[in-house]
């Protein structure tokens, strides 16, 4: 069974997969091979079909997440989706039935849901706007910023301080 921390793990991949690097940004399911190995790790079959729904749902849900477009957006890709519940001694659990070719598209936008109802506000966009990179702050406070304290927000923290030591100059 797969976790909420996990599931959660797979969207921020996915969502972090058109990083930037030196100044232009890459697309890491342009690559067929390294999106097949990306699918199958994931549970998907490698197909071009299920390549392109999961693409489409990445797009949608980098967009939304950024409040480019509104949630009902991510609607058209949830259509034809069937949801059965499953009743066990551990309580009751859904089923969902999608076609294969589009089921990591729809896990991605139903982690998404997830992490909203659950951590509302907490998936958002790295604050260094030359970042397409996102985080999930699981931080008590809330607080994060970045999507790594180690390279984006070192970055910032330091142009902050040229900026303030610059500023002290010029007075």
């Amino acid at each position: 069974m797969v976790t909420d921390r996990e599931q959660q793990d797979v969207l921020l991949e996915l969502l972090n997969s058109t990083p930037v690097v030196n100044g232009v940004v890459q697309d890491q399911l342009a690559d067929p091979q390294a999106a097949r190995s990306w699918q199958q790790i994931h549970g998907g079959s490698g197909t071009v079909e299920e390549l392109s729904s999961l693409a489409e749902a990445r797009d949608a849900l980098q967009d939304v997440v950024r409040g480019k477009w509104s949630a009902t957006s991510l609607a058209s890709l949830l259509e034809g989706v069937i949801s059965r519940p499953h009743v066990s001694p551990a309580g009751v659990s859904w089923e969902v039935d999608v076609p294969a070719e589009r089921r990591l598209a729809v896990e991605a936008v139903m982690a998404w849901s997830a992490v909203q109802q659950t951590m509302p506000g907490r998936l958002r966009p790295c604050a260094n706007p030359e970042c397409r990179r996102f985080l999930i702050d699981r931080s008590k406070a809330n607080r994060a910023r970045w999507c790594s304290m180690a390279v984006c927000g070192n970055r910032m923290k330091a142009r902050r301080h040229h900026q303030r030591t610059r500023d002290a100059v010029a007075e």
